[in-house]
């Protein structure tokens, strides 16, 4: 999940650019072009949710799967805790009584789930903690569009100042 991190996304979208004008050498400026148009979008965005979040307050936070660590470090942000280590594999009982220990113990108030999974285990977590939640996407479906990364990015800028701020 490095793309979830801005500064990543960009030297991901820099080595396509690369490797597409290396595969395709008649097209290469036309690669080359569009691969600094881009990046240039994502700097802006890079700014803009710095620009928005540095100055909040970060608890720790707990998601509720191993997606955001890049983006944790991009935004100074301390992930105390992962529901799932991976994707469906629930926590055990144990597991779960454990996150919830912890949450009361390191008095967390954040928990940020995935439109991509369900939401049972988050509920749960919820209900026995009285944990706030809010929605992160991971970028990893979503509309087929030239913009997509960069508004899905955008509204996870809302979605944490929102949060941080209630925090």
């Amino acid at each position: 999940h490095v793309w979830v991190s801005v500064t990543l996304a960009m030297a991901q979208v820099r080595e396509i650019g690369h490797q597409l004008s290396k595969l395709d050498p008649e097209h290469a400026e036309r690669y080359s072009l569009n691969t600094e148009a881009y990046v240039e979008k994502l700097n802006d965005l890079k700014k803009s949710m710095h620009q928005s979040l540095d100055s909040l307050h970060k608890p720790p936070i707990i998601t509720f799967h191993e997606a955001f660590d890049y983006f944790a470090r991009e935004f100074h942000l301390t992930i105390a805790a992962v529901v799932e280590r991976e994707p469906g594999s629930e926590p055990s009982a144990k597991e779960l009584k454990e996150l919830i220990q912890l949450i009361w113990d390191q008095q967390i108030p954040l928990l940020f789930v995935e439109p991509q999974y369900p939401q049972r285990i988050a509920q749960i977590i919820v209900n026995e903690t009285g944990i706030s939640i809010f929605t992160l996407d991971p970028a990893v479906t979503g509309p087929d569009s030239p913009d997509a990364y960069l508004q899905i990015m955008e509204a996870n800028k809302e979605t944490l100042v929102r949060a941080l701020s209630g925090s």
